[in-house]
């Protein structure tokens, strides 16, 4: 056992070590992120001009949202691993894995934790920055239950996310291109994910039927959770019981297809 997590805890210091490499990168494209906000600050300010409330929250609890979302994005958004995984299948790279005594999927978890490490620790400095300048329209509710709630979310959200990439990531054993599937899953991610507007403005059928799929859960769930949109504490327990069902049939699909693409991969280069 210990020689197991030995094993990973190198590739995640491998990681790491790789990610601090760019680290500047991330910091840019953190600083970035919030002109995202300014833009946001400017539509929802029209938005909220001709009323103090929209969906029962006002535009301070709104603002708050889109901000807890970027930085959540940079804890556990999965931004590349697909590709990377694609990359390794079609160079032929994954082929050392199958002569090593390594689990492709613990390695390539290992590296995205390491990866995620980096970004949200990263993301911190434009909120600090930024903080002075935003701190009258942020606004966060302060109930216990929503740290006890909104961890595991979080935590299940990035099982969700790194899953997904995973599994698209795998798609290469039968395709040569996944850009296009990759593209196609984050655009509708970001309508039901709730990166575009919040899912609770949505009309109430359409609300009620993206809380039975797996993209509610990738960002927008431990989101409503920290930031006050979600009130009934059952109706979390409800989602973190959905949501860690989700964590199961996904990462049994990227089994299935680990399994079933070893057996048309021909150990060709790498």
């Amino acid at each position: 056992m210990l020689a197991t997590l030995n094993k990973y805890r190198a590739a995640f210091s491998v990681g790491l070590q790789s990610n601090l490499v760019y680290r500047v990168n991330f910091a840019i494209r953190g600083f970035f992120s919030f002109f995202h906000l300014i833009v946001v600050f400017i539509l929802w300010s029209a938005a909220y001009a001709g009323s103090p409330a929209i969906g029962g929250f006002n535009f301070p609890q709104t603002f708050t949202y889109f901000v807890a979302l970027i930085v959540v994005q940079f804890m556990i958004g999965a931004f590349n691993e697909d590709y990377q995984i694609s990359e390794e299948i079609r160079s032929g790279l994954i082929n050392q894995f199958l002569l090593k005594p390594v689990n492709y999927f613990a390695y390539r978890f290992s590296i995205y934790l390491s990866a995620r490490l980096v970004t949200g620790l990263l993301i911190l400095l434009p909120v600090l920055v930024t903080y002075p300048l935003l701190k009258d329209y942020l606004v966060l509710p302060t109930d216990a239950w929503r740290l006890a709630l909104g961890l595991p979310a979080l935590l299940m959200s990035g099982l969700i996310q790194f899953g997904i990439a995973y599994c698209f990531g795998l798609v290469s054993f039968w395709l040569l291109e996944i850009q296009g599937l990759v593209i196609l899953s984050m655009a509708i991610e970001s309508v039901l994910g709730g990166q575009i507007f919040p899912l609770d403005l949505l009309p109430d059928w359409l609300f009620r039927l993206s809380q039975y799929l797996p993209y509610y859960y990738q960002m927008y769930f431990p989101v409503a959770i920290f930031t006050g949109r979600l009130n009934d504490p059952s109706a979390a327990l409800t989602g973190l019981g959905i949501q860690a069902c989700w964590v199961v049939i996904i990462l049994a699909i990227g089994q299935l297809l680990w399994q079933r693409g070893l057996r048309l991969h021909t150990a060709v280069g790498g």
